[in-house]
C-alpha cells in the first residue's frame, strides 16, 4: 500500500493526460515505432545527463535500459524491418512502460530530498518492479523473428540477462541517511534537542541543502504531502509533522533569520503575502452545518453534550446557563430534570470529521473523558511539540533583539507556527510571544505589522491565550490602532478578527468596547471593508452586543447606523439584523434603530429576499423594537408595506422560530388601536392556527440566529 501511494501522490502533483495510460490501438506498425521511438528519445536526452541526488544505481540502469530499447527503435526504422503481430503487442506494451519510467524518474528528480530519502525503500521497489517487467518483456519478444544486426541483438540479449539477474537494490548511503534523520526524530520524541553541528552535518553535507530558500522549499514539499496523505500510507502524517517540524527548527538555526531578505521586500512580496493570506481566509470561512453549532453561541461546539430535554449544546455554554441559575432548557424553555451534562460523542465525532475534511483546526476540549480517543490521530507527535517548541523559542530571541528585518521573519514564522495545535499556541504564549509582538504592532513595516496581528490571532484562538493578550499592559490598544490606522487591508481586517475572537470571553466584551475607538473602528470597517473585513467587523459587533452594557456605546459610535445600513448586503445582512435584535431590546436601542430611516425598511426587505435564517432574524428585530420602541416604533413597522403577507408567508414557510416570532409580532400589532384596519385580511383563527399560548414568549434570548461561518479565522 505504501508503494501504490507513491505514484499516488505523484498522480496528482503532476498528472499526464489520459493517453499516456492507453496503448495506440489505431496506429500502424510504422507509426507505433515512429511513436515509441520518439518517446524514447525524449526520455533519454532529459535524463541521460541528470544527476540524481538519491536513487543514482537505479536511475542510472534503467536510464542505460532505455537506451538500448531507443538502439533497437532506431535500427527498426531505419532498416524498415516488417514487424511480426507478436512483436506489435510487445511494443503496445512498452508503449506504456516507457510512460512509467518516465513518470519514476520525473518524482526522483523533482521531488524534495527529505522526502526521497524517507521513501527511500518504496522507490527502490518501484525501480524493482520496472526491471520485472522489463524483464517480462524481453522473455515473450520475437528477437528471432525479427532481422536484427549483430550487435543491436548483443545488446538486447545483455539487457535481458541484466533484468532477469536484477535484485532489489536499496542504497547502502542513502539507507545511513534516512535512519540518521529518524535518529533526529527520536531524540526530539525524548524530549532531547540534537547537537547543531550533527543537524549542519546532516543537512548541508548529506543533503545538499544549505540555504534558507531550499529550507522551505523541503518544508513546501512535505506539508502537500501531509494535505495529500492517504490514511493507510507510510510515514503516517504524525510522523511528517515531526519532520517539517525539524525541518523548519534547522532552517532557523543553521541559516538564521537574514536569508529571507530579497523575500522581504516591498513590492512582489507584499502582493505574495496578501494573496497567501486571503487565499487562507477564504479557504477557512465555511458554512458550518447547522447542528454542528452550539444553539446559545452560534459557534461550532468542541465539546458537544447532552441535558436532560435531549437537546444537545456546548458543554462550556450550557455550563455557564446554569451557573448563572437557569433551570430551563434555552431551546425549548422546558425544566431540567437534572444538571447531568452526557456527552455527545456521535455528534463529536462527525464534527471531527468535518473540519478534518474541510482543513479546519479543530482543537478538542482541554478536559475530557477516555472517550476523545477519535482525536488521537489528529494529534501532533510529541516530536514536532518539542521541534516546534524549539523553533518558538528561537523565534522570540529573534522577536526580542533581532534586527528588524529578522523580527519580521520571526512574526511571519510565528503566524505560521500558530496557525494550528493549541500545543504550538499555549507554548508560544508561554515563551512570552505576546509582549514582542504588542510592539511589533507599532512597526512601520506594513508586512511585519501584518504578521505580527495575524500572529496574535492565532494565538487568541486558545482559550488560556485570551487573558495573556487582555491582561498584557496596551495590548488591546495597540491592536485597535491596528484596526484602525492598520497599514494594510488585512491587518485592519485581522485586527477585527482578532477582536471577535476576544470577545468570545464574556467579561472581555465590556472592556472591548470601551476602549477608545474601537467601536468606530468596526462600524467603520463594515461600511467601508472588503467583503471579508465586512464579516470580521459584523461578527465582532455581534459579539459586543451581546454585552447589554455596551448598547449606549454602540449607538455613540455610529454602530447601529453600520449594522442598519450593512441590513442591503447579502454577506453580512444576517448577522447585522441579529446585532440589532439584540440592540433593540433596550428601549434606548430601540429608540436609536427607531430613528435609522431604512432601519425597518431593511428588515422589512430581509424578510422578503433572504435566507430562511435571515428573515428568522429581521422578524424578531421588528419584533423587539415594537416591544421596547413603543407605539411610535411599532406604527413605523405597522405602516410597512407588504408586511401582512410577509408575515403570512412566514407563517407557513418561515423556520419553527421564525413562525414563532411571525406570530407573536401580529399578536403585538392586534393590540393596537388600528390593527382591525391594517390586519383584518388576516384573521386571528387563519393567521395563527397552531400558534398556542405556549408559544407566546416573551424573551427574545435564545432565539437569535446568527450563522457565523467559523468563530475565528485562523491564518
Amino acid at each position: 500500500m505504501a508503494a501504490a501511494a507513491i505514484f499516488s501522490s505523484l498522480r496528482r502533483r503532476r498528472s499526464p493526460s489520459l493517453e499516456a495510460f492507453l496503448a495506440p490501438v489505431d496506429l500502424t506498425d510504422v507509426a507505433l515505432v515512429q511513436t515509441l521511438l520518439s518517446i524514447s528519445s525524449e526520455l533519454v536526452s532529459c535524463f541521460s545527463d541528470r544527476c540524481f541526488f538519491f536513487q543514482r544505481r537505479n536511475s542510472r540502469s534503467l536510464i542505460r535500459k532505455m537506451e538500448v530499447f531507443l538502439v533497437l527503435l532506431e535500427y527498426l526504422r531505419d532498416s524498415g524491418t516488417c514487424i511480426e503481430s507478436t512483436a506489435v503487442l510487445c511494443f503496445k506494451e512498452l508503449y506504456l512502460l516507457l510512460y512509467r519510467c518516465k513518470i519514476l524518474l520525473d518524482y526522483c528528480g523533482q521531488s524534495s530530498k527529505l522526502w526521497l530519502l524517507l521513501q527511500n525503500h518504496s522507490i527502490s521497489g518501484h525501480f524493482h518492479d520496472l526491471n520485472q517487467e522489463i524483464s517480462t518483456l524481453l522473455d515473450v519478444f520475437p528477437a528471432d523473428d525479427i532481422e536484427l544486426s549483430e550487435d543491436v541483438r548483443e545488446q538486447i540479449d545483455l539487457m535481458q540477462r541484466q533484468a532477469r539477474n536484477a535484485k532489489l537494490h536499496i542504497d547502502k548511503n542513502d539507507e545511513l541517511l534516512r535512519l540518521r534523520l529518524f535518529s533526529f526524530l527520536d531524540e526530539f520524541e525524548h524530549g532531547r534537542v540534537p547537537n547543531h553541528v550533527d543537524l549542519r552535518s546532516f543537512f548541508a553535507e548529506g543533503l545538499g541543502i544549505k540555504d534558507a530558500k531550499t529550507c522551505r522549499a523541503e518544508i513546501e514539499f512535505l506539508e502537500e504531502q501531509i494535505v495529500n496523505h492517504e490514511g493507510d500510507a507510510e510515514p503516517t502524517a504524525s510522523v511528517l509533522n515531526g519532520f517539517v517540524a525539524i525541518m523548519r527548527y534547522s532552517r532557523f538555526l543553521l541559516f538564521g533569520f537574514e536569508e529571507d531578505e530579497a523575500e522581504l521586500g516591498i513590492g512582489s512580496h507584499k502582493k505574495r503575502i496578501k494573496g497567501l493570506i486571503t487565499r487562507e481566509i477564504a479557504e477557512t470561512f465555511l458554512s458550518i452545518p447547522k447542528d454542528f453549532c452550539c444553539p446559545i453561541t452560534l459557534d461550532l461546539m468542541r465539546d458537544p453534550v447532552i441535558i436532560s430535554t435531549g437537546q444537545t449544546y456546548d458543554r462550556r455554554s450550557i455550563a455557564r446557563w446554569m451557573e448563572e441559575g437557569h433551570r430551563t432548557c434555552p431551546k425549548t424553555g422546558q425544566m431540567l430534570v437534572h444538571d447531568r451534562l452526557v456527552s455527545n460523542r456521535a455528534l463529536r465525532n462527525l464534527i471531527v470529521q468535518w473540519c478534518t475534511a474541510h482543513g479546519i483546526p479543530y482543537d478538542p476540549p482541554e478536559t475530557t473523558d477516555v472517550s476523545a480517543e477519535s482525536f488521537a490521530s489528529a494529534l501532533p507527535s510529541r516530536a514536532a511539540v518539542e521541534a516546534n517548541r524549539a523553533t518558538a523559542e528561537l523565534l522570540i530571541q529573534q522577536l526580542a533583539n533581532g534586527s528588524p528585518r529578522a523580527k519580521t521573519v520571526a512574526a511571519r514564522e510565528i503566524r505560521l507556527l500558530a496557525k494550528t495545535g493549541k500545543e504550538n499556541r499555549a507554548f508560544i504564549a508561554k515563551a512570552g510571544a505576546i509582549p514582542h509582538l504588542r510592539n511589533l504592532l507599532s512597526t512601520h513595516n506594513p508586512i511585519a505589522q501584518e504578521n505580527s496581528v495575524t500572529a496574535m490571532l492565532n494565538l487568541s484562538i486558545y482559550d488560556k491565550n485570551k487573558s495573556r493578550i487582555m491582561d498584557e499592559e496596551g495590548c488591546l490598544g495597540s491592536i485597535v490602532k491596528v484596526l484602525r490606522f492598520g497599514l494594510t487591508t488585512e491587518a485592519r481586517e485581522n485586527a477585527a478578527a482578532t477582536l471577535f475572537s476576544l470577545s468570545a470571553v464574556h467579561e472581555y466584551k465590556k472592556k472591548i468596547a470601551d476602549e477608545s475607538g474601537a467601536v468606530e473602528a468596526l462600524a467603520t470597517l463594515l461600511r467601508l471593508g472588503t467583503p471579508r473585513g465586512k464579516k470580521d467587523a459584523v461578527t465582532a459587533l455581534f459579539n459586543l452586543s451581546t454585552h447589554t452594557d455596551n448598547c449606549v456605546r454602540m449607538i455613540e459610535a455610529g454602530a447601529v447606523t453600520a449594522l442598519v445600513g450593512a441590513l442591503g448586503n447579502e454577506g453580512v445582512a444576517e448577522e447585522a439584523a441579529g446585532a440589532l435584535a439584540l440592540i433593540v431590546r433596550q428601549p434606548i436601542g430601540a429608540a436609536a434603530v427607531g430613528e435609522e430611516e431604512m432601519a425597518v425598511t431593511g428588515l422589512v426587505g430581509m424578510m422578503r429576499c433572504g435566507t430562511p435564517r435571515g428573515k428568522e432574524n429581521a422578524v424578531a428585530a421588528l419584533l423587539e423594537l415594537c416591544r421596547s420602541g413603543g407605539a411610535s416604533a411599532t406604527e413605523r413597522v405597522l405602516k410597512a408595506p407588504a408586511l401582512v403577507g410577509l408575515l403570512q408567508a412566514l407563517l407557513f414557510t418561515g423556520t419553527k422560530r421564525a413562525r414563532r416570532k411571525a406570530a407573536s409580532l401580529a399578536r403585538v400589532f392586534q393590540r393596537c388601536e388600528n390593527a382591525a384596519l391594517h390586519f383584518g385580511g388576516l384573521g386571528v383563527g387563519y393567521a395563527f392556527a397552531g400558534n398556542s399560548a405556549a408559544n407566546r414568549d416573551s424573551s427574545f434570548t435564545p432565539d437569535v440566529s446568527v450563522p457565523m461561518s467559523i468563530s475565528v479565522p485562523v491564518l
